[in-house]
């Protein structure tokens, strides 16, 4: 072949020849390399053996065009996980650079039924995308019809081998899927010689009940059933080209072969995209599922928290926050985080917190409830997750408030005449976990009008600031929340987040204190003897009738004979005896037993084993608590509407 009209034909003619009023989808060179004049003289037999010819020249800057607009396409596929942003990244590299409009459908995830998965589940398509046309925006979701077109598409076995145009016997064949997508009366507004192209967004082989896509594939293909499977495919791509110039459009071999690469690249993007987001709910699911849906709202102290993710990480954190109500009108307050993300965080903070609840249940002092938190983490083996903790008790009787701290942020404590002030002389102790280290407590004022907020460190830790700086924002910030509630409380402390994404979670909690006026409380010590009973309920007589509460004085008057009687059956030190007046009545009977009563069915005949039968029918609401030294049995009344404090 020496015409060199002959070889340069040869040379190009896997080339996509560009059409009318259309740039080449693979643009040709536009200046040649330097240094090669002598080389473009040189063409014939004299010719140098490395003499490069215009006609290599042109497939070398085609293919070097190509390769550079592929590796700009997939860096843009692969540039995100949200799906959203990978198909709006498709459409961008295909438009109008491969057609003058495309369309992106997404299969939509099946509902989790809880139920066995069906072998063919009914499928749904929505159109996430069009770009350069409003074909199928009438209606974006449609359902795969089971045998229809677009199922069989769907599963791999009804598309065509490479474009179709309209107005032929291929296109012919085609329109059952184009009707099924957008309908007939769509269809109607693609001119005449469009060529369209409709190729699979592939994902990774679905795995099956833990065994490989493969296996899964081999044994559909023992049942009978269809290699490709629906599951494989996240949605379909559809390419269309307008004629111009009365000349019908095509795509030729290059074009169609750029299109399904990329259109493979964009699926496995989206797949793993859907797979991530997937995984990321699952996660945050399960971290959330282990942190309390709603606090209590003991008697004397207002409760507020906020949880919010890391916006930036794909695992979930170990941050968590509790309320846990004790006798005696206490409550209490802990906030912890567990370093690291990842399941295994999220399942460490769930067991801490809790044994954090079963330790509060004893009343033990706090830096004892750390120490055995501390204890715990080793047993189970988790020293490369240590945690740091929080953990305080509110007694709004006292209006005290006891803090101790493991390796954690210190608390902000807000005083009633506005001051905020960073509980950072706590005895800080080292992180649960570490073992062999001593914990303290410290006892604090905590009077009406005063406020504690317990936080992590997502909440002042910033990667271009000292942890000091965000503590400081955050006494300022907090020093404007004078008399706020709580809930004003926690909006005020994420002001000092900055506007930019977040790595780490975030958990607060606040707590107003408002106390219980001394007033309303009753409080007695008595010997355990036989003439106990009668002497409680005469005390309790006299403190009901001073409170105006005389409608509930016999009820109260037997109850609390009845358990004082208890009490003083298994005593061996002075029985207590409390009264507090809230919105409720509340009596406490505590004694040094360990053992828990235990609510029975008293026969005839049986002289005992009727009291908490009785105590159940007569209050509102009844329980006992083990307490470090014995153990506390309460009842609840509620008052007269006119007697409430």
């Amino acid at each position: 072949m020496s015409d060199p009209d002959q070889q340069e034909r040869a040379a190009v003619r896997d080339l996509p020849p560009p059409q009318a009023g259309r740039p080449a989808a693979v643009p040709t060179q536009r200046h040649p390399p330097p240094d090669t004049g002598a080389a473009l003289t040189a063409v014939g037999p004299a010719a140098p053996v490395n003499a490069v010819t215009p006609v290599e020249l042109r497939v070398r800057q085609a293919l070097t065009d190509r390769l550079g607009y592929l590796n700009r396409a997939t860096r843009l596929l692969n540039a995100s996980l949200d799906p959203g942003v990978t198909v709006r990244s498709l459409a961008k590299v295909l438009v109008p650079e491969l057609a003058d409009a495309a369309l992106v459908h997404l299969k939509l995830p099946a509902p989790d039924t809880g139920r066995v998965r069906e072998q063919h589940p009914p499928v749904e398509l929505h159109l996430h995308r069009a770009e350069g046309t409003r074909l199928g925006t009438g209606r974006r979701t449609v359902m795969a019809r089971a045998g229809g077109a677009l199922d069989a598409a769907l599963r791999g076995t009804g598309l065509p081998p490479g474009p179709i145009a309209l107005g032929t016997a291929e296109g012919e064949r085609l329109r059952p899927l184009l009707a099924e997508l957008y309908g007939t009366r769509a269809l109607a507004g693609l001119a005449r010689g469009s060529a369209l192209l409709v190729l699979p967004l592939p994902g990774r082989p679905e795995r099956v009940r833990g065994r490989t896509a493969a296996a899964g594939r081999g044994r559909a293909r023992r049942e009978g059933t269809e290699p490709g499977e629906a599951g494989d495919t996240v949605g379909l791509l559809v390419l269309v080209r307008r004629p111009r110039d009365g000349e019908p459009a095509r795509f030729d071999p290059a074009d169609t072969q750029t299109a399904a690469h990329l259109a493979t690249l964009a699926g496995l993007a989206v797949d793993t995209a859907q797979r991530y987001t997937r995984e990321s709910e699952i996660a945050d699911s399960l971290q959330r599922s282990m942190l309390p849906t709603h606090l209590p709202q003991p008697h004397g102290v207002r409760l507020a928290y906020r949880y919010l993710p890391g916006e930036r990480a794909a695992q979930v954190g170990g941050d968590w926050y509790d309320a846990i109500p004790l006798p005696g009108n206490r409550v209490a307050l802990v906030v912890g985080d567990v370093m690291g993300h990842s399941l295994t965080s999220a399942a460490v903070m769930g067991q801490l917190r809790t044994s954090a609840q079963t330790l509060a249940a004893l009343d033990l002092p706090p830096h004892e409830v750390l120490y055995h938190l501390d204890e715990q983490a080793q047993r189970l083996g988790r020293e490369e997750h240590l945690a740091t903790c929080v953990f305080a008790v509110y007694d709004p009787i006292a209006n005290r408030i006891v803090v101790s701290n493991a390796g954690h942020m210190p608390p902000a404590l807000i005083h009633p005449d506005g001051r905020a002030e960073l509980l950072e002389d706590l005895p800080a102790g080292a992180p649960i976990g570490v073992g062999g280290v001593d914990f303290a407590s410290r006892e604090l004022d905590a009077p009406p009008g005063s406020a504690l907020l317990l936080f992590t460190d997502g909440l002042v830790e910033h990667p271009r600031r000292p942890i000091s700086t965000g503590l400081e924002r955050l006494r300022k910030r907090l020093s404007t929340a004078h008399q706020h509630s709580p809930e004003q409380l926690c909006q005020e402390a994420l002001r000092i987040l900055p506007p930019e994404d977040r790595a780490d979670d975030i958990a607060l909690l606040a707590a107003a204190f408002d106390g219980i006026p001394a007033e309303d409380v009753a409080y007695w010590y008595l010997q355990p003897r036989s003439e106990t009973p009668g002497r409680a309920r005469r005390l309790a007589g006299h403190a009901l009738r001073r409170w105006g509460l005389e409608a509930l004085a016999e009820n109260t008057e037997l109850m609390v004979s009845e358990l004082v009687t208890n009490a003083v059956r298994h005593a061996k030190k002075p029985v207590t005896l409390r009264l507090v007046r809230t919105s409720v009545l509340r009596c406490e009977v505590g004694d040094d037993s360990p053992s828990l009563p235990r609510r029975r069915r008293a026969r005839p005949d049986d002289e005992r084993g009727r009291g908490l039968e009785l105590v159940a029918k007569c209050a509102d609401g009844w329980g006992s608590t083990r307490l470090g030294g014995g153990k506390v049995v309460w009842f609840e009344q509620r008052l007269p509407p006119r007697s409430r404090p």
